[in-house]
Parts: C-alpha cells; sequence; structure tokens
C-alpha cells in the first residue's frame, strides 16, 4: 500500500472521494497479512468486527469529524468494548462492556480502533520482549528489541498498519518504543488523559501515551483524546500552559550521560546536539543529578509495590501465568513495607523541590530518549539489565510531574534509529510538542505578543471575549492569582464586571485566564478599558507576574466584596 497514513494526508483523500474508510481498512488488512509480524497483535479486529465502525462513517460527512476514517490501534491494557483486554495474560483477561473513556473519545471524533496490541505483560519492561504471545518483530531492527512495555503499538505504527496508535506510559513505555521505531511518542503530563478502562500498573504515575507519525498528528490526537474524567481519581482539568521565550534548552552533563558501551548512541547524541544547534537552539549544561535519583526510586524504591497491589490476589493464585520476568519484579513488591514508602515520597519531596531550580532560563530539557539499543540476544542472556539500563533517561518523569515527548533524532553510523526525549514542568503538553517541531522559531513568534491577565466577560465564552479574539489574542492556560487579592462587583459602567485589588494580608487567590495578545493590539485593548481599571502587574500563584487590569483601591469601600466565589465564573453561577 503506498498511501501515507498521516492525518492531513487520509483526512485529503477522504475529503476529495478519493478514498474511502473501508477500502482503506480492506488495504490494511492485506497489508497485516504481506509485511507477516502476528506478534504485534493480541487481537486484530476481523472485518465483521469492523464493520460498526465502517457503516457508522458511511452515513457521516468527512469534515464532520476530526479523526475521520483515521485507523489506530490500542495497546492491550487498554479497553475497546467487546474486545478482551488482556494485559498479557491470558489468565488475567476480562471483556469489557463499554470502551476506555479516551478509547471512545477517539471513535466518537471518527477513528477506526484496528486491534488491540502486543505488551510487555502487565505494562511491566521497557523491551517489548515480555510477553506470552511473542516478541513484535523491529521492522527496523530485526535483531533488536522492539521496546515496551508497548512494543505492539509502537511497531504497528512503524509498519505502516495505523495512523496512530495507544500506549501507556509509567517508566517511559510510550518513549523508548518510539525511539527505537523512528516514531513520535507523546508522554502526556499525568491526569491529562483518563487512565479509566486501563489496567493498572502504578496507578498513581500511569499515563495513556501516544505514538504518532509527526508533530501535527501527535496535536490532533492530542486535542481529542485529554480531558477531565470525574471516574478517574487521578484525573486533572486540562490546563495548556506556555513554554518560557528562551533559546536555551539544558542537556546532562557530559559525565551524567550514560550509553553502556553502545559507542553508536554515543555518537548519534553528540550528533543530535550540532543539529539542535543548527536550528538555533543554545545548549546550557545542568545538573542532571535530581532526575537521576529519581529514577532510581522508582524500581529501586517502594514503587514497584504499587504494580504489586494492583495484581496481588492474582499474584497468588496464578503464579505460574506470569511471565518469569514480570513475576520476579512484581513478586518482590512484597518485600516494602509502609515505612519504605513513606521514606521514598519525603525523599522524592526532596528531590522534585532540588530539581526546580534546573528549569530556569530553559525552554526545555533534552536527553537521549534511551542510553543504548540491546538485541534480542542480550534479553536472552540477561532478562534485567539492559530493560533496568533502559529506564536511565526516563524513570524520573511521571515521579517529577512532568510532560515529554520523544522525537527521532537520525540514525547511528550503522544505520539504527536513534531518539531524544523534550521535557518540560506539566501542562506546557502542546507548547512542547510545538517547539520539538518548529524549534525556537515557535517561542520567537511570542516575542511580538505579550502575557496578560483576563478577569471578567472578555474570558473565553463570554460576551467580550470576541473583542480579544479580534485583536488577535490567544489563550494560554487558567491561572490563579497569588493571595494577595480582593475581587470586588462593579456594575458600572456597564457591561457589570469584577475588579481587582491587591490587599497583601488576608488576601484571596482569584481565578483568571492567561492570553498572550499582539503587542500592536494592546492599545486598542487599553482604549477600551474604562475607570477605575488599569494596566498592572498582577502576581501569580506560581510566582511569575503577569500584566493585569487592576482596580483603584478607593473604590472598594463602597462596593461588594466577592472575593468569596473564587472568581467572575464562580461569581455569575451564584448570582
Amino acid at each position: 500500500m503506498n498511501i501515507s497514513l498521516d492525518i492531513q494526508n487520509l483526512t485529503t483523500l477522504y475529503a476529495s472521494g478519493e478514498l474511502s474508510p473501508r477500502e482503506l481498512c480492506e488495504a490494511l488488512q492485506k497489508q497485516a497479512d504481506r509485511v507477516d509480524n502476528p506478534k504485534i497483535w493480541i487481537h486484530r479486529l476481523s472485518p465483521e468486527e469492523l464493520e460498526p465502525y465502517l457503516l457508522r462513517l458511511e452515513s457521516e460527512d468527512p469534515a464532520s469529524q476530526p479523526l475521520y476514517g483515521i485507523p489506530f490501534a490500542i495497546k492491550d491494557n487498554i479497553d475497546l468494548a467487546g474486545v478482551p483486554t488482556t494485559a498479557a495474560c491470558a489468565a488475567y483477561a476480562y471483556t469489557p462492556e463499554k470502551s476506555s473513556p479516551v478509547v471512545e473519545k477517539l471513535i466518537q471524533a471518527g477513528a477506526i480502533p484496528i486491534g488491540k496490541t502486543n505488551l510487555d505483560q502487565f505494562a511491566t519492561g521497557l523491551v517489548g520482549v515480555r510477553s506470552p504471545y511473542g516478541v513484535p518483530r523491529n521492522p527496523l531492527a530485526p535483531d533488536r528489541v522492539p521496546g515496551g512495555s508497548s512494543s505492539g503499538s509502537a511497531v504497528a505504527l512503524s509498519e505502516s498498519l495505523v495512523s496512530f496508535s495507544l500506549g501507556t506510559d509509567t517508566a517511559g513505555s510510550g518513549r523508548v518504543p518510539a525511539a527505537f521505531n523512528k516514531l513520535w511518542g507523546v508522554k502526556p503530563s499525568k491526569g491529562r488523559l483518563s487512565t479509566s478502562g486501563v489496567v493498572p500498573a502504578c496507578r498513581t504515575l500511569d499515563c495513556v501515551s501516544i505514538f504518532a507519525l509527526n508533530a501535527a498528528d501527535s496535536q490532533a490526537v492530542l486535542k481529542v483524546a485529554e480531558g477531565f474524567d470525574s471516574s478517574d481519581a487521578y484525573s486533572l482539568p486540562t490546563a495548556d500552559q506556555s513554554l518560557p521565550v528562551s533559546k536555551k534548552i539544558g542537556v546532562p552533563k557530559p559525565e551524567q550521560l550514560m550509553f553502556f558501551g553502545d559507542a553508536g548512541y554515543e555518537a548519534a547524541w553528540s550528533l543530535a546536539l550540532l543539529e539542535l544547534e543548527s536550528k538555533g537552539w543554545e545548549i546550557e549544561t545542568i545538573d542532571f543529578e535530581p532526575f537521576l535519583q529519581a529514577a532510581r526510586l522508582l524500581y529501586e524504591g517502594p514503587w514497584v509495590s504499587e504494580r504489586t497491589a494492583v495484581l496481588q490476589d492474582f499474584l497468588a493464585s496464578n503464579a505460574d501465568d506470569f511471565f518469569p520476568a514480570t513475576h520476579s519484579i512484581i513478586a518482590g513488591g512484597l518485600n516494602n513495607t509502609a515505612c519504605d514508602a513513606f521514606s521514598a515520597s519525603y525523599k522524592l519531596a526532596a528531590l522534585r523541590r532540588e530539581s526546580e531550580s534546573v528549569w530556569q532560563g530553559l525552554a526545555a530539557i533534552v536527553t537521549p530518549t534511551a542510553g543504548g539499543f540491546p538485541t534480542l540476544a542480550d534479553l536472552a542472556a540477561d532478562p534485567i539489565g539492559p530493560n533496568s539500563q533502559l529506564g536511565y533517561y526516563t524513570n524520573f518523569m511521571n515521579l517529577l510531574d512532568l510532560c515529554a515527548v520523544a522525537t527521532p533524532a537520525g540514525e547511528t553510523e550503522s544505520g539504527l534509529p536513534f531518539g531524544i526525549t523534550w521535557i518540560a514542568p506539566r501542562d506546557t503538553d502542546k507548547a512542547l510538542i510545538e517547539i520539538a517541531d518548529k524549534g525556537p522559531r515557535a517561542l520567537e513568534a511570542d516575542n511580538d505578543t505579550l502575557p496578560i491577565l483576563l478577569f471578567g466577560a472578555h474570558m473565553q465564552g463570554l460576551p467580550l471575549n470576541s473583542q480579544i479574539l479580534e485583536l488577535g489574542g490567544k489563550f494560554v492556560a487558567q491561572v490563579d492569582t497569588a493571595a494577595q487579592y480582593k475581587m470586588i462587583y462593579l456594575p458600572e459602567p456597564a457591561p457589570h464586571r469584577p475588579g481587582i485589588i491587591r490587599v497583601g494580608e488576608g488576601g484571596s487567590s482569584i481565578a483568571a485566564e492567561e492570553w498572550r495578545l499582539p503587542k500592536a493590539s494592546l492599545g486598542a485593548l487599553l482604549s477600551s478599558i474604562q475607570q477605575p481599571l488599569g494596566l498592572g502587574q498582577i502576581e501569580l500563584s506560581d510566582g511569575r507576574k503577569v500584566h493585569g487590569f487592576l482596580c483603584e483601591a478607593a473604590v472598594a469601600q463602597s462596593a461588594q466584596d466577592i472575593s468569596a466565589t473564587g472568581g467572575w465564573r464562580g461569581f455569575l453561577a451564584q448570582a
């Protein structure tokens, strides 16, 4: 099949009538047989199982759905209604009545599930060989591991059998396979994508991840898949934070890099740095030690017991159904105590605080995705060691509550794929994908804009928001002020609005929206703002100071204090 499966190309073909979802699925079935890599799948949907999805799309306008007719694969620890979820353990399997919220969102947006993919059993591993269902063959390096635990999801995309795929990422399972298969691997902020309907690994750390062909597809799938889920206790409201306007990216000190004897990967890293500099990035070395210490906590500390907690009963009754290496890891979690867990959580909190200073002045941190590329023979000789090495640059990520995107970064001299990972604080997911794709240009574009806080009718969905949009405003994120302000009600002049006053002691934190506005439009906005409001700096809860509209303090003496509502939307809801 010579059709490019990227989302934009398929969307164009559907719109022109040159291709239909049914024709594409028939071609993909033939492609799957032709590549002869059957260990990719634990369950590939039959034509009969695909039929309801195709019939639904045939009654829809291709332009009505953002992922109309886009085929995707699902890691088999994520639920698809009516299809068994095995987590690569047949004795554990169950058949869900409904799909996980992430899968359901994608289907409702027009995407077509092609099948459930193989994985390291119970998502425990980074190599992709710990499965009783066999090992998906890495199409780019057949003698090497496919990467795990989301092995089948990555290989299905690498073999051109789908346009994107879902994995999970607790310790690197959505990034390492991306590197070994020349893919984009998005590890979202924790809680950004629902983990309901996902077999837990470490529930407090688990993320549903996305494998894609490029940045645009990564953004398109993320936009559909994300969103708060009240049924998931670890779901968080979606927020979009910007990244600092800086050309600097941080990389570990040379002595903190590890390539485990893989000279090809070490040389590829050096070439990747040169390529980054050619795109305009300034490379700054950072102290990577807090991140490395956090990474060691994941498997050397009590977090492995979180995996055990999920499977403890099954472990007691079905020990022989575990893959040997998986059994060794999960059974080992029985040895930790509650005291161990608290001690480790205290250490992690200290490391998180220590790591915060590293970010100053950086747009992102960049590391190799993996320090080496093990062969299948390496794993046969040592099932544990190479897997542990693959977590060197990945294990800290969710413990420190960061987001990341793995991207292809060339090849070794012998032609093996090499990848790097872009890392940033949580909720900068979309901005991170953009700079990984476009380089400093994506941030430099912000030089012509200014951040500004909105508190009232100019916010999204409210009566005056159209004025901001007409001025070229771009929404950045929901934010909160420091607890140093009071919000009062100003009924006159119309329209009614809030006034924000700095009070210092006894103040409250007030909800706001951060936007970026073209500098050339600022005058027009200022001319529309009436007294007693005026432009001033407002401190946010994260310590930043951003311009917004403050109210003259004298007005507060006769105005209604509405601070207790938390923000203008809260006030409107109670009015």
